[in-house]
This record gives C-alpha cells, structure tokens and sequence, in this order.
C-alpha cells in the first residue's frame, strides 16, 4: 500500500471505463473526453459496444467499454490503458488484459461479491490473484457511497444505482486533476429537463472527486502534457456526427439542398438522426422504409436537383447496389455512406472491420464505376464527406464514403472550420446560353472531364428523360447499339479516371533516402500506422509511410509513390482487398501484407512486431 500519492507526467494517458451495457461506461466516458478536450488535450476514443442489446446483467457478454487517450501526440485510443475502471467482476476479466503494467485499476468493490463472481465464471473468490494482475488495484466501495451521498434524495434504490457511474466518473477526474465545474457543464446540458437526476448526479461526481482527494492510501496521479492549439473553437465530435455535418457544409457550398434517404443500421443509424434535427438549416432526412427505399428516394431528389445522400452499413450497401448502378448510368450525383462492420451478413453489427472495399468498388452489376473515397479518422470525416459531395456534384457521379465502426463511433478533439476554408462547389449546372442556342440533349459532356450538363427539372427548355437503359453518346435516345454500348461504358470509366486531376496526391511521411520500405493504409486505420511507423523510426528503422484517401480513382502520383521503395507493405482490417486492388493496378509492386479480422482496430504493437517481421526477412 503507497503511503503518499505519486505523480506520473505523461506525453499521453490511456483510460479505459467498462462495466455492464446499462452502466453509463459511454456516457461518462464521453464527458471526460469533452473536458480534456476542453482543457487544450488532443483525445481519441474507442467506444467498445456489445452485440447483444441487453445481455444479463453481471455476464461477460454483456460488458460494455470505452477507451480514451488524451495528451500530445494522439492519434489512436492506444492499445493498453493506464487506468481501468471496472464496474463488476465481468467488466475486469474482460478488460484486465488491456492495463499496463504497473497501471491503476479502479473497482467498486460491492459488485465483486461471491453471486457477482460467479456469473463471471470466477473460478476462485480471489479474482486479483486468479487474474494475474499486477497492477495498483484500489478497492473503491462506489456503489455503498453513492447511496450514502443520495440517502436524502428521495430516489428510488433502481434510480440512486444508475448514478453510481457519476462517481466513478469524479474519481477518475481527481486522478488527473481534470476540473469539476466542466464536468458539471456537460451534465447540466445532459440533465436540462430531469432537474432532480442532475441534483443527484451533481452529488454523486462530487462524492467521487471528494474521496479521490480524501483517501490517504493512494495510488499513482497523472499529470497531462499538453501544447498550445491553433485558435479556435474547439468540440470533441464522433465520426458519424462529422459526416453529416460535412455534408451540412457541403450544401452550403453548394447552394443545392440537402437531402437524406435513409434505412437505420448499426453503426451507421447516427447520421439519419444528427441530419434529422437540422430541418433549421433546410436539410430534408427521411427515414425510408428499407434500404432499397432509401437509395431510390435519394436518386429521386438528385434528379430534382438536390444534394442527394444515402446512409448504411455493409449489409445495406448490397441491397443498394441496384440502385446506384442506376445513378451510375443515369450520370447522376449522389454520396453513398457506408459506415463498415464486420460481417458477412448480420455477422459483428457493433464492431469494425473494412471488409467493404471490394463490394464498394465491383459490387454492381455490369461495367458500374463510382468514386470511393474513405477517411482517415473521425474528424476527417468531416472533410471526405464534403469531398464526397464536391465529386459527386462537379463530375456527376456516384460516391461511396467508406468510414467504419471504428472512427463513426470513435471521437476526437476538432477545431470547428470556418466558412472560407472549404472551397466553393461548382454543380455543372446547364447554362441557359446553350439552351438557347437549340439541339440540346441530356448526355453532351465537357471535353476536358467527361461530365454531363445537370438540367434541374423546371429549367425553361431542358425537358429531358434518364432511366436504366442505355443511352444513344450524342442523342440520349435509348439505344441497343453494340458499338455505341461500348463507347458509353468507355466513357463513363474514363469520367472516374479524370477525377484524378481533382484530387491532392499522396503525401509521403518520415521519406528519407534511406528508407527503402513504405508502410501504408486506407482510411480509417490511420492513426495505428502512423503512430507504428513513429515507433519504428525512433527505433533506428527507416520506414515512410502513406495513407489513401481517395481509393478510385487512385492519386494521380500513386505509381510514382510506390516505384520509390524496395517493399510495399500494406496493413488493413480484412485478408487483403487494397493490397490485391494495388498489385493488379501495379504488379512489379513488391506488396507485403498485415492483415487483421477481429472486428477490432489494430493494436500499434501489432503493426510494428508484423513489421520488423516483414523486414527482417527481406
């Protein structure tokens, strides 16, 4: 037992808060990640959800998680925490192998009696020592010390028990000394209308934050470093959040309404809902009966002139695939948001993988060719989101945005942009000259990029038809012509190609001559790679590396990027879909591959110990 507190400054810290799905381990999770966002602290997160709805209670199925790294430097929740919070016996024997050595483990210490133990599958009545754990466990009573802090509150026992995780909460944020008063702004907004819980909880986190500062046996304290931040205004925002709001900006830029046909499906279900209270700024979100709906709904409104979106999961996108081959061949604007989950079929709903890739970029029948784009972390899907729309609208084609679980759950701290600093969007609308000037028809495209004028029903002079069938090159009539078949099915490919002359090129990190091995990745692995390849050139081995954003068309440097290295070893969270998409692009590419199906995102040390293996053995 330390007889005095030890303080601990840390670059960056890890917290992991777990217990039983209905603890509130996300809730509280999230305030903490807001007020160290707050404070100046880069964060990321990793909410961790169970697949059931409601496991029993106290179960091992039923654990729910949440992991946040906050300091400098941050680019992943990290892959070992320094502090555990378990709130049952099932939530340490779930998480006990994710603390660090010498880390601190918080448990309250009335959900560890022997019924507790046993629907845990304990085998012993000593989990510490039955675990292994070496780590500085403090036994905390939460649950007896929130019922003493709300004996007079008038709540029912069911009720004073739900706040329990309030006090977890104020303990963790007396060990790193995060303030109170920003905790309690988070709950006042959270509580707003249930007055007499706010009073509870507002007793509960102080209770918790007390006996951190009051107990005598300690353990370890942090302090965080931190650097100045560009000025700002600054929010911690999820994924799926940063979507729609990409795509808010998106239509502003655009000057085309927002429009978002859309089915519910894990993990993609909080994009409809964020767009759904933003009929103030004119967005039209409509929950459709089925997937099928949603997409048709949406072809319907880009047809009509609007920025046309569609959201979904892996299982909805092949449902959809029908339809966007009719957006595909009616040259039509739309963004396709597939938020990616393990699979196949209903398979790991609430977990990651990217296991969509092949099904984004072939997954149509006939000759069906859209952009596919992916972003690299959760503030990033706010740029590819408006990406997405910029390309759909100025080169008339479908897109499919490929976030996944990991960063549509997962948060971190952003600087919210102003207006200037996103581009104008410039829909090739059709000018009212070449109307006048007669003999117009609906597919005479732009010379330089293949893109069809966008005729919005209504224009004076611009009544046309579009439909599945395929098209005459220069009347639109509909046409059966072998020879004109394989002109359009040419040109609608070569449109995709073109827009690699509007997009950036790859940007190569920590190149140096003497780095002959580019480690790299698509979309949201991002911040593991990064920060692997950080690792293994403060080791003394000189590895670059390179995220891709945008998947077709590839960067108009890709070839170029790649001939600069010996080895090409690509890492993703499936069996090898981008490496096979890059070696038949590319075949004199030396590819290696790291590859991950879990439904969990990669662990740093994975990357670096797969890696060196690759290396080593070249």
């Amino acid at each position: 037992m330390l007889t005095e507190t030890s303080v601990k400054t840390l670059e960056k810290v890890v917290v992991r808060f777990s217990g039983d799905s209905g603890d509130g381990m996300q809730l509280v999770g999230n305030i903490f990640t807001n007020v160290s966002a707050g404070l100046g602290n880069e964060v990321s997160t990793f909410p961790d959800y169970p697949a059931e709805i409601r496991a029993p209670q106290g179960s091992l199925g039923g654990v729910s998680g949440f992991q946040v790294s906050v300091g400098t430097n941050v680019h992943t929740p990290g892959d070992k925490c320094d502090v555990l919070v378990a709130m049952n016996a099932a939530a340490l024997k779930q998480n006990v192998h994710h603390v660090k050595e010498g880390g601190v483990i918080i448990i309250d210490i009335d959900s560890f009696k022997e019924a507790d133990l046993k629907k845990a599958l304990y085998a012993t009545d000593d989990p510490i020592r039955e675990l292994g754990i070496r780590a500085q466990v403090l036994d905390v009573p939460i649950t007896t010390m929130t019922k003493a802090a709300l004996a007079d509150s008038g709540l029912d026992n069911k009720s004073i028990i739900k706040c329990r995780n309030f006090f977890a909460l104020g303990l963790v944020c007396w060990l790193f000394d995060r303030p109170l008063e920003s905790a309690l702004h988070f709950l006042r907004k959270k509580f707003a209308r249930k007055p007499a819980i706010l009073e509870a909880n507002t007793k509960v986190i102080n209770a918790g934050y007390d006996y951190g500062h009051n107990i005598h046996a300690s353990v370890s304290t942090y302090r965080i470093e931190s650097r100045p931040a560009r000025p700002g205004v600054y929010t911690d925002i999820n994924g799926n959040t940063a979507t729609a709001w990409g795509l808010i900006m998106a239509s502003e830029k655009s000057g085309r309404p927002l429009f978002l046909g859309s089915y519910p499906i894990t993990p993609a279900t909080d994009i409809l809902q964020e767009l759904a209270k933003r009929k103030d700024l004119g967005v039209k979100a409509v929950q459709m009966e089925d997937e099928i709906a949603g997409v048709c709904s949406a072809i319907g409104a880009s047809f009509a002139g609007d920025l046309a979106v569609t959201s979904t999961s892996g299982p909805g996108l092949a449902l959809k695939s029908e339809g966007i081959g009719l957006a595909v061949i009616a040259e039509l604007p739309l963004v396709v948001i597939d938020v990616q989950r393990g699979g196949p079929s209903t398979g790991l709903p609430t977990k990651t993988e990217q296991t969509d890739l092949m099904q984004a970029l072939y997954g149509r029948n006939g000759e069906s060719p859209v952009a596919v784009v992916a972003p690299a972390s959760p503030v990033d899907c706010f740029t590819m989101a408006f990406e997405a729309a910029r390309i759909a609208i100025e080169h008339m084609t479908p897109v499919i945005l490929l976030t996944d679980a990991f960063i549509g759950n997962g948060s971190s701290a952003w600087r919210i942009p102003d207006a200037d600093e996103y581009p104008e969007i410039r829909p090739p609308y059709l000018s009212a000259e070449r109307i006048s000037e007669g003999g117009w028809r609906p597919y005479e495209r732009d010379d330089n990029n293949l893109v069809r004028r966008w005729a919005i029903p209504g224009t004076e002079g611009a009544m046309h038809r579009l439909g599945g069938l395929e098209k005459d090159f220069k009347t639109g009539a509909i046409s059966t012509d072998p020879v004109n078949h394989e002109k359009m099915v040419r040109t609608r490919q070569a449109k995709i190609e073109r827009i690699a002359n509007d997009i950036p090129g790859l940007e190569v990190i920590y190149d140096c001559p003497e780095a002959d091995t580019l480690l790299l990745g698509w979309g949201g692995t991002y911040g593991h790679l990064r920060t692997a390849a950080a690792q293994l050139n403060a080791q003394g081995r000189k590895v670059a590396f390179t995220q891709f954003r945008y998947i077709k068309p590839l960067p108009a440097n890709t070839e170029e990027v790649l001939s600069r290295y010996k080895t090409i070893i690509v890492a993703e969270l499936n069996t090898g879909m981008f490496a096979d998409y890059l070696q038949a692009r590319f075949p004199s590419a030396n590819i290696k591959r790291i590859n991950k199906i879990q439904g969990q995102p990669f662990l740093v040390e994975e990357v670096v110990s797969a890696t060196l293996k690759i290396m080593d053995n070249e």
